[in-house]
Formats: C-alpha cells, sequence, structure tokens
C-alpha cells in the first residue's frame, strides 16, 4: 500500500494519493490504506507543534527586526508556516471522512 501514499515535502507527510475511487479497491485493500494513513495521521498534532514553535521564534525575531526586507521575510515565513498548519488540519480531518467510508 506504500504507493498509495506520496511523501509531501511542504508538510512533512506523506499523503494519499488514490489511484480509483474508494469503493474500487477491495476491502483489505482500504483496511489496509486507513490503517496507514492513521500512523500517519498521529503524526500531525507534533507537526502542527513544532510549526507553532518555529511560528513562536519567528515572531519574537520579528519584534526586534528594524530591516524592512527582513521583517518582510519573517512575515513570509509565517505566513507559509500558518498556511502549512491550515492544510495539517484539513488533513487531520480526512480520517473521519475515511472512518465513515469503511463502516458504510
Amino acid at each position: 500500500m506504500n504507493h498509495v501514499f506520496v511523501f509531501n515535502e511542504r508538510l512533512g507527510i506523506a499523503l494519499p494519493t488514490l489511484e480509483r475511487e474508494w469503493d474500487g479497491y477491495s476491502e483489505a485493500e482500504r483496511i489496509a490504506i486507513v490503517e496507514q494513513w492513521e500512523t500517519i495521521r498521529g503524526r500531525i498534532p507534533d507537526l502542527v507543534i513544532r510549526f507553532e514553535a518555529v511560528i513562536n521564534e519567528k515572531q519574537a525575531q520579528l519584534s526586534d527586526e528594524d530591516d524592512f526586507d527582513r521583517s518582510c521575510l519573517l512575515n513570509s515565513d509565517i505566513a507559509d508556516l500558518a498556511s502549512r498548519i491550515n492544510d495539517l488540519h484539513i488533513w487531520y480531518r480526512i480520517n473521519q471522512e475515511i472512518e465513515s467510508r469503511r463502516h458504510s
């Protein structure tokens, strides 16, 4: 089932890349996909915490920064990290949709 997941460098986790509709997989394949996703999904909260820590560091740097160009770069980095956190939250909720399909 490893071919169903592709590592996403930006988010730091492997994401599902289903080649066919969910119902096109056998029950055994769906169970394996869900089990692997649950393992991956379990790492998301730790990633969010790490990204938040980096945001906090960059905000502290920003509060002391006098150089406009450097301030812009820090703001851009903070926005990128916040976007990653948002995307991770979305992927974290995907499990609920998969679980409901699994029990249908």
